[in-house]
């Protein structure tokens, strides 16, 4: 007999973010139960931004055609400084942003999630949480005060920044309190002008007149510290007219806010059968519209990964690997965050920094990476399958979460060929790629570019390998761009590819000292170091390939100088592998054959039948046959090998 429960999943708060959940949730066939203390959904404008990401999560679950007329939410900013949220993706069919209030998008979610089953359960309160061996017991208190007590194999807190869920379970909200804070009210029977973000001497300033004929304000004073709880209109009233000098005191309130610059982020998003999703999870300052779809998108990455679980589809590691994808997302934008409230409420100290950004944002590759950060483009995502019955996933299903979503990868040498194949199919399965290019900038470019179009993250690393700090000149590239794009500086996958290769052969008797040094500089020593340094980064779990190749199984005299460092090549992931198996990494070689790499030689048919002859295919390999035995090596299902030689060279090595 198995476990008794109320549900699957109990969800705690039934604000958007808890809304979207328990609907994908529900809809994959969990059994889900919704827990809201609040008796309807919020009569409050609260957020009211909606980005180019979240938009493509609602279209792929038929929620925006719920919605009607969505007004566009015009052009965006930066610190206050414009930036054409458009310029993230032109061609994206939502690209900018939207205006819909969430007093507005809170019943259409909840009607949404009914229809797929979840149950909505209002004015209950949690009290306690008990962990059990195979699931999680609540106590609350409903409308009638009576306790009841429910049981469910996972918890998910999606009740805000004050979350109870978190507290109750022992999560660390690690941060920063407050410094800065922000009134917000709507205010009716007042005629002040338009402002967008307009800083004065003693504060900044916004004000626009919605449709209904109220004026949304909002206003920071510099002088004032925070408060806690809703503001007096008395107090709007004041910091307005010191901030502004306009007197607004004649109009009536229809709603009052406060908002601070809190930084906080849970250091982990899930312990055991209890995770966080939304403000839950991180606390910051709603800048740029950012709050709401941040946690709108976790609840979009936890959904289909937990039903997976739920279902017996997956194990654990999906839901770590929620963790890793948004709290990386998370930290980022509480940075970017961070960041624009400097440059929006700082006083004459931050004007050089705001005349540097301006200047920076002329630059069109500085819009697109600020545009795709705000607008939650950088994140690859993969609209959720939808389960046949509860019992029974389709196949397709199983596919539709990415292998290497929320891990870090270098492929070095990656501006073409192999590593440009294998950089590629790397950010397909979701990871954020490392570049790396030695002198061929515009290539690298063209590569990242490529996975950029595909809707998946990476960037460019430059350094010359087989000189003189070869790699820390790479490894300080490669943090400084995994900081600025996870807050963290892990890797867990190191593609070793880059290569001084044989193509035209060399006779033995020709081999020169300096062109020994040469091979084994880039081919051996180079790699080498970069497992030596990349270990230190790299967590328990991670995975070292290196890129050999066929020729050191079988005897080519013209490639021996290149065959040789080759199997020195080999030679270290034989003795990494056994070294590094005690922390999980596993150290593999992949060797392929003739491929094409994009030379000039591969354009003569002649000399490509000739070539093909060798493989027991009888083609020549494609960039994209060794790129996929990579990233098949690169993800969980290989934990299982580890020293290996792989041959992908087409059965060249069957004689």
């Amino acid at each position: 007999m198995g476990t008794t429960r109320d549900a699957d999943v109990l969800v705690v708060g039934a604000g958007p973010v808890g809304l979207l959940l328990a609907g994908d949730l529900a809809g994959s066939g969990a059994g889900v139960i919704v827990l809201e203390q609040l008796s309807a959904p919020t009569a409050e404008s609260k957020a009211s931004i909606l980005h180019a990401r979240t938009r493509e999560i609602f279209a792929a679950r038929g929620i925006l055609d719920r919605m009607g007329t969505v007004p566009d939410g015009g052009r965006g900013h930066f610190g206050g400084i414009p930036l054409d949220l458009r310029e993230a993706d032109p061609e994206h069919p939502y690209a900018g942003q939207a205006e819909y209030l969430q007093s507005r998008l809170e019943p259409v979610l909840q009607d949404w999630a009914a229809e797929r089953g979840a149950v909505v359960r209002r004015g209950h309160r949690v009290t306690a949480l008990v962990r059990q061996s195979d699931g999680v017991e609540l106590e609350t208190v409903g409308p009638d005060e009576r306790p009841r007590r429910l049981t469910a194999r996972y918890v998910v807190g999606c009740d805000g920044t004050r979350s109870t869920v978190r507290q109750l379970a022992g999560f660390d909200f690690a941060g920063d309190s407050a410094t800065r804070e922000m009134l917000r009210a709507d205010v009716a029977g007042i005629d002040v002008p338009d402002r967008r973000l307009r800083r004065y001497p003693r504060g900044t300033a916004t004000s626009y007149r919605r449709g209904d004929g109220t004026t949304r304000l909002m206003v920071h004073a510099r002088a004032a510290t925070p408060g806690t709880g809703r503001p007096g209109f008395a107090e709007v009233v004041a910091a307005w007219a010191q901030v502004t000098g306009e007197d607004i005191g004649s109009g009536e309130p229809r709603w009052l806010d406060r908002f601070d610059d809190t930084r906080r982020q849970a250091t982990r998003y899930r312990q055991g059968r209890v995770l966080l999703a939304g403000d839950a999870a991180h606390a910051q300052m709603p800048v740029g519209g950012q709050a709401l779809n941040l946690g709108l998108q976790d609840a979009a990455a936890l959904g289909p990964r937990l039903a997976a679980r739920v279902s017996g589809a997956a194990d654990d590691h999906v839901l770590d690997d929620y963790h890793r994808e948004r709290h990386a997302a998370g930290a980022r934008t509480l940075t970017n965050i961070q960041a624009q409230s400097l440059l929006l409420f700082g006083g004459q100290e931050v004007d050089g920094a705001r005349d540097v950004f301006r200047e920076l944002l002329d630059l069109a590759p500085v819009r697109r990476h600020l545009a795709r950060t705000i607008s939650g483009l950088d994140t690859p995502y993969r609209p959720p399958a939808e389960r046949r019955s509860r019992s029974t996933p389709s196949p397709q299903e199983s596919s539709t979460m990415s292998r290497l979503t929320g891990k870090n990868a270098l492929v070095t040498g990656s501006s073409r060929g192999i590593g440009r194949a294998t950089a590629v199919r790397l950010a397909r399965e979701g990871a954020l790629v490392a570049v790396h290019y030695a002198s061929n900038e515009a290539a690298a470019d063209e590569t990242v570019a490529q996975i950029e179009r595909e809707g998946g993250r990476a960037f460019p690393v430059r350094a010359e390998l087989g000189v003189a700090g070869d790699v820390h000149e790479l490894f300080l590239g490669l943090e400084q761009g995994l900081k600025e794009r996870t807050g963290e500086t892990t890797l867990d996958i190191l593609v070793n590819n880059a290569a001084v290769t044989g193509v035209d052969g060399i006779l033995p008797e020709d081999v020169t000292a300096e062109q020994l040094d040469r091979y084994y500089a880039v081919n051996a020593k180079a790699p080498f170091l970069l497992v030596q340094r990349a270990v230190r980064n790299m967590p328990d779990g991670g995975r070292i390939i290196n890129i050999s190749s066929g020729l050191t199984r079988c005897a080519v005299p013209e490639q021996v100088a290149y065959s040789m460092t080759k199997g020195a090549l080999e030679q270290i992931t034989l003795h990494m592998a056994k070294h590094l198996a005690p922390r999980g990494i596993t150290v593999n070689s992949v060797a392929p054959g003739i491929t094409d790499n994009g030379g000039a030689v591969f354009d003569i048919p002649e000399i490509v039948e000739q070539m093909a002859q060798s493989s027991a295919f009888k083609r020549v390999g494609e960039a994209g046959d060794v790129a996929d035995v990579v990233t098949f090596i690169a993800t969980d299902e290989s934990r299982w090998i580890t020293g290996a030689f792989i041959d992908a060279s087409g059965g060249t090595l069957l004689g």
